[in-house]
């Protein structure tokens, strides 16, 4: 800019930067994109490595530039400049997420081993009963089954044939008819009883009824 004084002189001012902060913004934004990408590769690797799940991987990994995003719409939203330090931050931040969603992310998946590994027993101990209940010959299968689960496995029948189902892809009933049959089968092979005696011993109705669920 220039400027005529009254003496007729021109007084020009040139404007020299002084300190210009703009390299120091873009190796910032460089840095963070970098410490981005490099975290989201170890993270997923990490995560595959220690839990061999790929799915918790994916997930940490998309929080990542999701957060930085939120970051910068709120500081935007509060009228809060990215400056050198605020992008420090920001970069600093991304490695407490990775730590976080890491630990989060072992516990989640502990948590469902162990459900899993419950829902386990529990199935194997229900056809342990039906098995023992059909094929030992001290056993009666006139026994009540749902009254004889609930209290050996001190659960609500209802969550133990939920459960069975969902697991199974079958009812505990047709589980229990099915141990039946296989038990009328290993008695016709050894034909010491009568199908009487097998509709009896094994509480059938009738040896009609009986032939009928054997053709089933």
């Amino acid at each position: 800019p220039s400027r005529r004084l009254e003496d007729g002189r021109i007084s020009k001012v040139t404007i020299v930067p002084f300190y210009d902060r703009t390299g120091l913004i873009y190796e910032t934004l460089y840095t963070l994109y970098e410490a981005i990408n490099l975290q989201i590769l170890i993270t997923i690797i990490v995560i595959v490595v220690m839990v061999s799940n790929l799915r918790a991987s994916v997930l940490i990994s998309a929080l990542l530039p999701l957060a930085v995003l939120m970051s910068f719409i709120f500081m935007k939203y509060v009228q809060v400049d990215a400056n050198i330090v605020a992008l420090s931050g920001i970069a600093i931040a991304i490695g407490t997420m990775v730590d976080l969603g890491i630990i989060l992310s072992e516990n989640i998946l502990k948590h469902l081993e162990t459900t899993d590994d419950k829902k386990s027993r529990i199935i194997e101990k229900i056809k342990n009963i039906i098995i023992g209940l059909v094929h030992h010959h001290d056993n009666d299968t006139r026994t009540n089954l749902s009254e004889l689960l609930s209290s050996e496995l001190h659960h609500d029948y209802n969550y133990l044939s939920n459960l069975f189902s969902e697991v199974e892809g079958t009812t505990i009933e047709k589980y229990f008819i099915a141990q039946k049959i296989e038990k009328v089968k290993e008695l016709l092979v050894y034909d010491e009883l009568s199908l009487s005696e097998i509709a009896f011993r094994l509480n059938y109705s009738s040896v009609a009824y009986l032939s009928n669920q054997f053709k089933k």
